[in-house]
């Protein structure tokens, strides 16, 4: 893994790029180079040499700087008669012959940004296990490996660049133009027997995981779960000479879960296992340095990072460069407790798959990174991915139980019963990291996210709400609030259609009162709220959004409604954003209490269930609403249309909302509407 960074449209380019390097410094302690490409622009490498000890950029017709591991590089040498000595010297190559047009051929992951006839191609591999980042304006345009670089930089509007886009920017033009990419799908499933459908994922796992292997002794990230258990018993089985790490906190009550776990599997397994523990009192001196590398303050997030660097040290101390993670295993094969709620279990896997990039995997390379680590996951390896994808979701969830396939493909190798069946546990629970992170915020009378949020004090990620100004989007914008993020804008759809499948009407004229509650800026687009034809309007109010606000990323309020929260992310991705759904599968009731307890004034604007008359109309959701609600349907959310809400005050609003007028309009006895005629902030 290396460090990447251009800059064009500047007179001190190759100056900034100096600048970038030593600040990806890190990324690569194998070589620095810097290619002049005129007077206003440069491109610039930090090596970190896996393969061979190549210099970059690397120049023939054109010039590459690369981030890349190309597994099948030495295949695609002899096929294509290409002669190169690594596998960044073969994507050279590679492109210069094919450009962007076989990418998919590429077994392996990269970022890399190539230049030829005045244009800069920037790509990813497609689930994004290495980063790059870009500004953009109309005079400059920059990348780089890490955010932190470009922000040092002094630019701003930095953005993560999608997976599933190719930037092309003309150096002469300075227009930057986008290509999509097609993602993996989980159609059409396989239709072969079990054991067949077994013994190939057994297959594809084992070439997974030795194409990654490199020459030379390597680590492993260690909990005694069924994925780095697995991980461990076919390097042991292999002869491979390796190290497993596990990191705890250290405490003098309960044993952390993921020590008892992997202490007994390297017992039995004959591990060479170490064992780092932390103890509560010097966690403070690592966030001050985690947070801010990560870039990030949301609260898993730095949980992960701390138990995740703490072994990441140990592996660095022994020597290695290469260390392996069972990171992507839980959404291949359906191993969260948000698969077994799911409506359909591989398409839930693939959205947690778009999404990885963003919520795992830069966390995970900027720390393996500052300890001059390469972190090398082979769960995410694409063969083995699109074919475990159309595994019938019957033989990944069975009886409760999750990942069932893999957990039986372990057993098949010997794995013990109680190893491979082992429950997951999160990391930063299974170390107990979590639970110090509470008692240093309490200790400072703060949540866990404002404990964090001085360690990195600026926001995490600039949001859009798509706020309906029901009691959903605003819970949900309220979650991301709480985890530091950014809300920039509320981005609303006034349907002229009642029964849109998208947006809810009733109550949405107040929107813009709740903006100005908020004290933040409302983008309002018009739609007729024609099925399918009213996404091309909500593309249009969120690339709206995009432009004048400049969001990173949208927040979302849906719970259970896939035909919702895909199509928002289809747009999302199109655009290049990212998406936040924090309702997603939380039980109805548990997200009705919270939206109570947390004094959210909510009034319900529309009804259509039976048992629900012109009295619930204006109601306010509170304990006795809920009450009363159980006893008329299920469905105690309201997901799907039973009824509408309105939210008049919340811990995100300034002031209050007040009704001054209001009528009831009844369709029938269980249907109707609250029609707001006037109102006013107080």
């Amino acid at each position: 893994m290396c460090g990447i960074i251009g800059i064009v449209g500047t007179n001190d380019a190759t100056k900034q790029v100096e600048t970038a390097l030593k600040i990806l410094d890190n990324r690569g302690k194998d070589g620095a180079k810097i290619i002049t490409l005129s007077d206003t622009a440069a491109l610039g490498h930090t090596l970190h040499a896996i393969v061979g000890h190549v210099e970059q950029p690397l120049q023939k017709e054109g010039i590459l700087t690369s981030n890349c591991e190309i597994y099948n590089w030495q295949e695609l040498n002899q096929k294509y008669d290409f002669n190169a000595q690594n596998d960044a010297e073969l994507l050279l190559l590679f492109l210069e012959r094919f450009g962007i047009t076989k990418l998919e051929e590429l077994d392996g992951v990269f970022a890399f940004a190539y230049y030829k006839d005045n244009i800069i191609t920037i790509a990813r591999d497609l689930f994004g296990i290495k980063p790059v980042w870009y500004a953009y304006n109309q005079d400059q345009f920059a990348f780089a490996s890490e955010k932190k670089a470009l922000e040092k930089l002094g630019y701003v509007d930095i953005v993560e660049l999608n997976p599933r886009l190719i930037i092309n920017y003309d150096v002469t033009s300075k227009k930057i133009a986008f290509e999509e990419r097609k993602f993996v799908s989980y159609l059409p499933e396989h239709t072969e027997s079990y054991d067949i459908i077994k013994n190939t994922t057994s297959e594809l796992l084992d070439t997974a995981i030795k194409k990654r292997i490199p020459n030379k002794k390597f680590g492993l990230l260690f909990s005694g779960g069924i994925d780095s258990t697995f991980l461990a018993n076919y390097f042991k089985n292999q002869g491979y000479e390796f190290t497993c790490y596990t990191a705890v906190l250290d405490t003098d009550t309960a044993i952390p879960s993921d020590l008892e776990a992997a202490e007994k599997v390297a017992k039995e397994l004959d591990l060479d296992l170490k064992i780092k523990k932390i103890k509560q009192e010097d966690i403070p001196q690592y966030l001050k340095k985690i947070v801010p590398l990560i870039e990030d303050s949301n609260v898993v997030k730095v949980g992960v990072a701390l138990t995740f660097y703490l072994a990441c040290e140990m592996a660095k101390e022994d020597g290695c460069k290469v260390i392996f993670s069972g990171l992507g295993s839980e959404e291949i094969f359906a191993g969260y407790e948000r698969h077994k709620k799911s409506a359909n279990i591989n398409q839930e896997c693939v959205a947690g798959l778009r999404k990885m990039y963003e919520r795992d995997l830069y966390r995970d390379d900027v720390l393996t990174m500052d300890l001059n680590l390469e972190l090398r996951v082979p769960f995410l390896d694409r063969a083995l991915v699109e074919y475990a994808l159309k595994i019938p979701e019957e033989y990944k969830i069975k009886d409760g139980k999750t990942k069932v396939i893999l957990r039986e493909v372990a057993l098949a190798r010997g794995i013990l019963e109680d190893f491979a069946f082992r429950k997951k546990t999160a990391a930063q629970y299974g170390s107990r990291i979590d639970n110090a992170l509470g008692k240093l915020a309490k200790k400072e009378r703060k949540s866990k996210s404002e404990y964090l949020q001085q360690f990195y004090p600026t926001h995490n990620v600039k949001l859009g709400v798509l706020c309906s100004g029901g009691k959903d989007s605003l819970s949900a914008a309220y979650i991301m609030k709480q985890q530091n993020y950014e809300l920039t804008c509320l981005i609303t759809m006034r349907s002229e259609n009642e029964y849109s499948y998208m947006f809810q009407k009733a109550g949405c004229e107040i929107v813009e009162l709740q903006a100005e509650a908020m004290g933040i800026p409302l983008v309002e687009v018009q739609t007729q709220g024609v099925k399918e034809e009213e996404l091309e309007d909500l593309e249009r109010a969120i690339r709206l959004a995009k432009e004048e606000h400049k969001i990173e990323g949208i927040v979302t309020g849906a719970l259970f409604s896939t035909y919702q929260r895909d199509r928002i992310e289809t747009i999302c991705e199109k655009l290049g954003l990212k998406v936040f759904s924090p309702l997603w599968h939380k039980s109805q009731e548990q997200h009705m209490r919270e939206v109570i307890q947390r004094g959210f004034d909510v009034i319900i604007t529309a009804v259509a269930c039976d048992g629900l008359d012109e009295s619930w109309l204006g109601r306010k959701i509170d304990k006795s609403f809920l009450n009363d609600i159980t006893k008329i349907t299920d469905n105690v959310a309201g997901e799907g249309g039973e009824f509408e809400s309105l939210v008049l005050g919340c811990p995100l609003f300034r002031k209050k909302i007040t009704l001054i007028e209001t009528e009831k309009i009844m369709d029938s006895q269980y249907s109707g509407k609250l029609i707001i005629e006037k109102a006013t902030l107080q």
